[in-house]
C-alpha cells in the first residue's frame, strides 16, 4: 500500500481529495463529490477535515 499524501500534480485546491483516490485506487472525481455532498449534507464538518487533512499531509 502507498502512504497517503497530497497530489500536487493532480490538484484541484490542495490536493486532499486526488491524495486519498490514489492512496485508496479509486477516481479522484468521485471522492470530490463525496465531500462536497457531505460538506452540503454536514453542515460543514468535512470543510474542517479537509483542512486538517490538508494541514497534516503537507
Amino acid at each position: 500500500m502507498t502512504r497517503l499524501t497530497l497530489d500536487k500534480a493532480n490538484k484541484k485546491i490542495l490536493g486532499v481529495c486526488s491524495g486519498l483516490a490514489n492512496w485508496t485506487g479509486m477516481d479522484a472525481m468521485i471522492i470530490r463529490l463525496v465531500f462536497a455532498v457531505a460538506t452540503v449534507v454536514g453542515f460543514g464538518s468535512p470543510v474542517l477535515i479537509y483542512i486538517l487533512l490538508a494541514l497534516i499531509l503537507d
